[in-house]
């Protein structure tokens, strides 16, 4: 029988996610957990962060002090900010299940790893478990491009390891995470009447489908995925379209993989822009292609005997749990830590079909997870 408070996880869920905090405009979710933190007994701080993404509120650093001597800090770390549609959730209870009423994302995303880590820091209190130093860390900007981790004032955080609590999966850890380029593509065609003289004109948006048409794009492989996501292109509909901008990414755990695929969807649109000539009056009139192709974060690839990562599993051993080192297709905050000089795995929460107005969670993998992570800290503690 689990000691976990299944109400109190679930009631302060259900309270996260009817609390609006897209990305930048964090601050009623900051303040409600700097409450929590506080009563627990953390000592709680902003950092400038804020002022880096232009939002609301900075990262929030709670500290909480070691029960044991001479044990290195554990960070337990999970992201405030939540994906569109996500004003105005509405969560419908069936049990243990927590769904969107689909008109919205749930936002269990990253809800789910706030609310575990609130309560195993509630855990430790109520049962006096031995722990060493503890740094809860809530950032921002996360769905965004890990803008939080990226401009997370590392001087106030005392930890060099830890877990981040941003994946689907209960049961697995993830060592192993894709980098990811953003890319912009820009294509200049010619404008004329749609109507009265189509054959002067260079649709930029024909162009554009040319380049599209001829891609590969979702998955490439077991390590990598391509996705063009936005399109704005267009003044009118009696217009030839003289200019449209294409956004997407790629991504890919290995960096040679990464890099082709970038090199292919760069070489679509330059062929495609290639292609696209008039001739008006004896000149000739070409497309135009501009395109920028920017890192957004590098892969996070862990050994299976990472210190954390083999604690986690004989954690989750001693709560009667299996956990499994696994690697995943999205990026997060822990991709960024560790290039910045963590040591920092990603555990499941069980969030389901996230970023999605089919998004759901089972407490029970909450629950699940919040025990590993008890013991995780409980082992920790024994040196």
């Amino acid at each position: 029988m689990t000691a976990v408070n299944r109400d109190r996880i679930k009631n302060l869920l259900l309270e996260l996610v009817r609390i609006d905090s897209l990305s930048r405009r964090e601050r009623a979710c900051a303040m409600r957990l700097k409450r929590e933190m506080e009563q627990l007994g953390g000592v709680c701080r902003f950092d400038n962060a804020a002022e880096k993404v232009k939002g609301e509120v900075g990262n929030l650093i709670a500290h909480f002090d070691g029960t044991v001597a001479n044990v290195a800090p554990l960070l337990i770390c999970a992201h405030m900010d939540t994906v569109s549609p996500g004003e105005g959730v509405k969560p419908v209870v069936e049990g243990d299940i927590i769904r969107t009423d689909g008109s919205t994302v749930l936002g269990g995303d990253d809800k789910s790893g706030c609310a575990i880590i609130c309560e195993t820091l509630h855990q430790l209190r109520e049962r006096q478990i031995p722990h060493g130093p503890i740094d809860a860390v809530f950032t921002v900007c996360e769905e965004i491009g890990l803008l939080g981790a990226k401009n997370l004032d590392l001087n106030l955080v005392r930890a060099r390891e830890g877990l981040v609590y941003d994946s689907d999966a209960p049961g697995y850890l993830f060592i192993r995470a894709p980098g990811a380029m953003a890319l912009r593509f820009t294509v200049q065609g010619l404008e004329a009447h749609a109507g009265m003289a189509p054959e002067r004109g260079l649709s930029a948006i024909k162009i554009a489908s040319e380049a599209i048409a001829a891609m590969r794009l979702g998955r490439i492989d077991s390590e990598t995925t391509a996705n063009l996501g936005m399109i704005e292109g267009g003044r009118a509909l009696n217009i030839i379209p003289n200019h449209v901008v294409v956004r997407g990414e790629a991504r890919s755990r290995d960096k040679a993989k990464l890099e082709r695929q970038v090199a292919h969807m760069i070489q679509c649109f330059e062929d495609a822009v290639a292609r696209a000539t008039v001739t008006l009056e004896g000149r000739q009139f070409s497309a135009s292609l501009q395109y920028t192709a920017r890192l957004e974060y590098e892969a996070m690839n862990l050994a299976e005997d990472t210190p954390i990562v083999r604690k986690v599993v004989e954690a989750a051993r001693r709560a009667g749990r299996v956990v499994k080192p696994e690697a995943m297709g999205g990026g997060c905050d822990a991709n960024v830590l560790n290039r910045r000089g963590l040591t920092v795995a990603n555990l499941g929460t069980g969030m389901r079909d996230i970023h999605t107005v089919r998004e759901w969670i089972d407490i029970n993998d909450m629950i699940s997870t919040t025990e590993v992570t008890i013991e995780l800290i409980r082992l920790h503690a024994e040196g």
